[in-house]
């Protein structure tokens, strides 16, 4: 059963969404999406949250990443470390990224 759950969710997306502080949603967000490489993390890729805070990134390739989230003028969220059970396993965040000023 595990290769079976592995082999159908192993494509590299990563969904979650991006809230401010007063937990509203934060539309036209950037998020950086970063992987480890060796011994650093790498930006791999960005997108950019929907009205509703929600946004989507591929390409997660590896099984440790790391996500941040930026909106100018609202703040900056801490970099969130995601470790993943499998290289480019499918995730849906359970938190949101938190943009805080001065973050």
């Amino acid at each position: 059963m595990w290769n079976i759950y592995v082999a159908t969710h192993d494509h590299g997306v990563v969904i979650g969404r991006v809230v401010d502080e007063a937990g509203q949603p934060v539309g036209d967000a950037t998020v950086v999406l970063w992987v480890l490489n060796f011994t650093t993390y790498v930006e791999k890729a960005r997108a950019t949250t929907a009205p509703d805070g929600r946004f989507q990134l591929v390409n997660a390739e590896s099984h440790n990443i790391q996500l941040i989230a930026d909106k100018p003028g609202i703040g900056r969220s801490a970099r969130v470390p995601v470790r993943l059970y499998f290289r480019a396993e499918d995730v849906v965040l359970r938190e949101p990224l938190v943009l805080a000023k001065g973050g």
